[in-house]
């Protein structure tokens, strides 16, 4: 099967670094996409490309965090025939990342979010972070988010989804039970809203990091059915 990766807000391709192996030597083509993260338009327009770049043929879209925004829009392109969540957002027609999250408490993680000069956001990754956001990362996976992570546009939150691809291709969301980034009722309520298959995995909101296997076991159900 041919698979594209769509990172989260602030991430790189390293967020698959366990992943994609596993995929790979499964048998599977990856293309692990850089999006800018300039706007939710313009990440959707990158991943886009990279699902043309299998010409024509069937695709799986996974998302984490952010990067489920990116493929409820990219998914609409023809020859997706499956999506996947990874305690990603699935926006409905009209919403926004933003919007989304208004809705509900603040996560933990919302301490931590700083704003820059022009409006972009960062998280910074002090030790306190590492022991209430991501406490089962391993060390070498912290120094990694440190040294992948950029700042992103605030329209990568605000420009609204078009029709989400869920409506009309299959969809599969892993649920990360504890995770202080995005709460786990909202993973709970977008996922059931748009009549996803859900499973649930514990652990903070880097899953893809922390429980590789459990994702690439997920990704195949997805490809089976």
């Amino acid at each position: 099967m041919n698979i594209v990766l769509v990172h989260g807000a602030g991430g790189t391709p390293v967020t698959w670094t366990e992943v994609a192996p596993l995929l790979r030597d499964a048998g599977h083509d990856v293309v692990a996409v850089t999006n800018p993260m300039t706007s939710l338009e313009d990440d959707v327009a990158n991943t886009v490309e990279a699902i043309r770049s299998f010409g024509g043929g069937p695709v799986v879209l996974v998302g984490h965090s952010y990067g489920g925004a990116v493929i409820t829009n990219a998914g609409r392109e023809p020859g997706v025939k499956a999506l996947v969540y990874v305690a990603a957002f699935a926006p409905d027609e009209g919403e926004t990342v933003n919007g989304i999250v208004e809705k509900y408490p603040p996560a933990e993680v919302s301490k931590f979010m700083r704003r820059g000069p022009d409006g972009e956001w960062s998280s910074e990754h002090t030790e306190e972070y590492y022991a209430e956001i991501a406490w089962d990362l391993a060390p070498s996976q912290r120094r990694a988010w440190d040294e992948e992570s950029r700042q992103v546009s605030n329209l990568i939150y605000t420009q609204a989804t078009g029709v989400p691809a869920w409506r009309t291709v299959p969809a599969y969301y892993l649920v990360a039970a504890d995770d202080k980034t995005l709460r786990p009722e909202i993973q709970r309520d977008m996922s059931s809203h748009a009549g996803m298959t859900v499973e649930e995995i514990e652990g903070s909101h880097f899953t893809t990091r922390v429980h590789p296997g459990a994702v690439v076991a997920f990704i195949e159900k997805a490809i089976a059915a």
